[in-house]
Order: C-alpha cells, then structure tokens, then sequence
C-alpha cells in the first residue's frame, strides 16, 4: 500500500495545478487528482498540469459527479453522448496524467431501493467498456446520494458487470448508517482505490490520527479483502499542511 493525498483536499486553498507543491511537503509522492470544471476536464488542462506532477504518481481522477455523469445512465442516446463527450475528455487527461483509476459516482440513487439493476449494469458496461479503450478502470464509490448507497448494490452490479472495480470510501460509508466493514466485504477482491478521513468523538470529519478510528483495523481488513493499492486521504478539515505531513506520517507507520 501507499498514503496519498486527493488534491480536492486542497481545492479550497489551491488551484488544482497549484496543489502538487503542497502535496510533496506533506509526504506524499502518490496523488488523486480532483477536477471540479469543465474548464479543468480539458486535456490541454492536463497538458499543463502534467508538466508540475514531476515526483508524484497519479493514481486516480476524480470529477465533479453531477457534471455529467448522470448522463451516461439516460435512455436517450443523445443525452449520453453528451456524457461519453466529456467522459473522452477526462480519459484523455488521465492518459496525460497517467493515471489507471477513475472514482466514479454514477447516477443518482433511488430512495424506494427499486433500481433496475438489470438497465443500471447495461449503461455501466458501455461505461466501463469506454474506459478500458484509454487504460483506465471504471471505479464505483460508494457514496449516500449516488447510485451505490448501499452495501450489496456493489455485489449485485458486479454480477452483471464483471469488469468493475470499486472505491471505497470511509467517510460516505459513515454518512450511509452503514458500517464500513459492509462495504469492504461488499468490494471484496474488486478494491481499486480508497479515500479515507476520521471522525472526532463529535462526529466531525478530520484528518486520519485526529480522530477515534482504529486504522489499524480499517488497514487490516483492507488488506484481508486483497486491496494492496493507493490510500488516498480525502478531508479539507485542517489548519495547516503540517497537519497533512503529520497524518501521513501517521499512516505509512501503520501500513
């Protein structure tokens, strides 16, 4: 394993090309890169922003999930066009980047639990299809609001979608009521990318070491469910980098 840092931790002090700097003074030489505007999908952004990532790997990309994603699970084929447009885009600048992961949230969630899985897997095989054309891997999060809401809708998408991988995130786990000890098991074998954060004893997020999480057991299981890639830090909750190097330190001591 490896401890990185998603530059969407640092997106509210730092334009996202500005943000490698900041990561290397932290400790990490692993990376996900967040890119939150259409102005910043654009390969001649990743161009640009390749040029500064010189002593970080670019394990991931990560997008604004409303943009456009939605789209890819429309039943007109106009509407998801508009959506593979810009899904080219972002491929095309993780090529650049080099990146092997895309942190993808799908379609929004149904609150009856009555998806049709059956239509669901349809769409994400073009999807994961799609990306494989460019090398990288279609990574389903698991997230509240999003299409994968729940423990099991993983499993039963993975029946249908041999080829999908899974990212885990602790922080959308908690906010699910959901233990994330379900979701590790949900993605079991099938773990390509991790975010992770705490929590305090107030229910506040904060930076992992802060807060009343055993790491050591959230590691542990991890690799027990055969995930052996990047852990990847997620929190705009500090106020400093220091803090950032300190929770880093925190977690390469553990793995």
């Amino acid at each position: 394993m490896k401890i990185g840092i998603s530059t969407a931790s640092l997106c509210k002090i730092y334009e996202t090309e500005d943000a490698l700097s900041a990561l290397r003074e932290s400790g990490a030489d692993i990376c996900e890169v967040y890119l939150g505007t259409f102005y910043e999908y654009r390969p001649e952004f990743a161009k640009k922003f390749a040029e500064r990532t010189v002593g970080v790997e670019v394990n991931s990309v990560h997008v604004n999930p409303l943009n456009f994603e939605p789209q890819l699970f429309f039943s007109s084929r106009r509407d998801r066009g508009d959506g593979f447009y810009w899904l080219d885009q972002i491929l095309r600048s993780a090529q650049i980047f080099g990146a092997k992961n895309y942190t993808f949230h799908g379609t929004l969630r149904k609150d009856d639990g009555m998806e049709d899985f059956d239509y669901i897997a349809e769409r994400l095989r073009e999807v994961v299809d799609f990306c494989a054309r460019y090398g990288v891997k279609l990574c389903l999060e698991n997230v509240r609001w999003g299409l994968y809401n729940r423990p099991s809708v993983f499993t039963e998408l993975k029946q249908r979608c041999p080829q999908l991988s899974g990212a885990f995130d602790i922080k959308q786990a908690r906010k699910s009521g959901y233990p994330y000890q379900m979701y590790i098991k949900d993605m079991e074998g099938a773990i390509s990318h991790v975010h992770i954060s705490d929590v305090d004893k107030n229910g506040k997020t904060c930076l992992p070491g802060q807060g009343i999480y055993d790491f050591k057991e959230i590691i542990s299981r991890l690799k027990d469910a055969d995930f052996d890639g990047a852990v990847i830090i997620e929190s705009q909750s500090f106020n400093e980098l220091a803090d950032l190097k300190r929770s880093v330190e925190y977690l390469n001591s553990i793995i």
